[in-house]
């Protein structure tokens, strides 16, 4: 921000004083934004794998190819916890407040002061966004040939997807968050099979959730884990 092209965020925060308050605001997100974040989507991750067993079956699969842990390659598991963090954002919604008068693409105009709001949860939801299974999980959306074993992971646009936000305050730590996520998921599902406590899992049937500022799972996710052989 302080060479000579800043770029957007420079333009936004021309002042010392304004690049310090950016810089206190990155790192509150941080502390506060990666608390929980992390292990709600992961929660989430287990109880629809273990409610989609070809899903689990795929996964465990990939990671057992890897046995030296990089996840790097590993793109049906990033599907996965994408196409888990579609259905259950860890953070269901988000907003911004208007510095300046403005309008937004679909024409609705914005006054300055005023909050735009979004929910991830509901657009995550929506039918003419991902089609007519878009209850269903199925990390095969996210890849490129996804019936193959060499799918590659695909990524829409953030508008589509706000899960991490989008545009110049687009969530900072998300590479970090999908390394984390990806490192813990692929070491359990390599070494143990994770089995729900009854009821058993069925898409149907939900667990329930609780809304905070991010989306947990009622009770916390039971379960046994059972060393594979």
């Amino acid at each position: 921000m302080d060479e000579e092209d800043g770029g957007e965020l420079g333009a936004m925060f021309p002042t010392p004083e304004g690049k310090r308050r950016l810089l206190r605001d990155v790192v509150v997100s941080f502390v506060l934004a990666g608390k929980d974040t992390t292990s709600s989507a992961l929660t989430w991750l287990f109880w629809l794998l273990a409610a989609n067993p070809r899903c689990e079956r795929r996964v465990h699969d990939e990671v057992s190819r890897s046995p030296d842990g990089d996840v790097k390659g590993m793109h049906y598991l990033h599907a996965a916890i994408t196409e888990a963090m579609r259905l259950y954002p860890p953070v269901p919604f988000n907003g911004r407040m208007a510095v300046a008068d403005d309008v937004l693409p679909g024409g609705a105009a914005v006054r300055a002061g005023w909050f735009a709001n979004y929910s991830a949860y509901v657009m995550g939801r929506m039918e003419k966004l991902w089609g007519k299974d878009f209850l269903e999980f199925s990390p095969e959306r996210w890849l490129r040939d996804g019936d193959g074993d060499g799918g590659e992971f695909v990524a829409v646009d953030a508008a589509r997807y706000p899960v991490f936000h989008a545009g110049p305050r687009v969530c900072l730590g998300k590479e970090m968050a999908y390394m984390q996520m990806k490192t813990v998921a692929a070491a359990v599902l390599r070494r143990f099979s994770v089995d729900v406590a009854a009821p058993a899992p069925r898409m149907e049937s939900p667990p329930a959730y609780e809304m905070t500022a991010t989306m947990k799972m009622k009770g916390g996710l039971w379960v046994r884990l059972r060393r594979r052989e």
